[in-house]
């Protein structure tokens, strides 16, 4: 495992990533590598457990998955397979291509929704940021 600090310094620079990132493509690109960043990071990942208190009462897992939807539509745009992804997931690689090839607008809904996309990466964040610190209380 990393160690925190590390791990809150790579943290961190994807973070910075998302609020930096002005509304295109490349936004939800840097919401995909934050997001892989934290499924790639067991002791992150850990970090948004529904067995945490904190984390049933700020619904950090509904934000967390709808950010995951992101990750997953843009992993699921580089794979090219035959397997039926289902309705959900075709609907988001659809908006996302949508984004990519600059023909959103308002009804796209991740488009739409790209500033509170913002808010719930900060929500994310936040939260993992406290695992982190409560994770190097503990061993001190």
């Amino acid at each position: 495992m990393k160690l925190p600090g590390k791990t809150r310094s790579d943290l961190d620079k994807k973070f910075r990533r998302v609020l930096a990132t002005p509304a295109s493509f490349d936004f939800f690109v840097a919401i995909h590598d934050f997001i892989k960043h934290i499924e790639l990071n067991p002791f992150l990942s850990r970090g948004l457990s529904d067995r945490v208190k904190i984390n049933r009462e700020l619904n950090i897992a509904n934000k967390y998955d709808y950010l995951k939807k992101i990750y997953q539509g843009l992993e699921d745009i580089n794979m090219k397979s035959n397997t039926d992804l289902g309705h959900t997931r075709y609907m988001v690689i659809r908006e996302l291509n949508q984004i990519q090839n600059k023909e959103a607008s308002e009804s796209n809904s991740f488009w739409k929704k790209r500033e509170s996309l913002r808010k719930l990466t900060s929500v994310v964040y936040e939260r993992l940021n406290a695992h982190i610190s409560e994770s190097v209380k503990t061993k001190e």
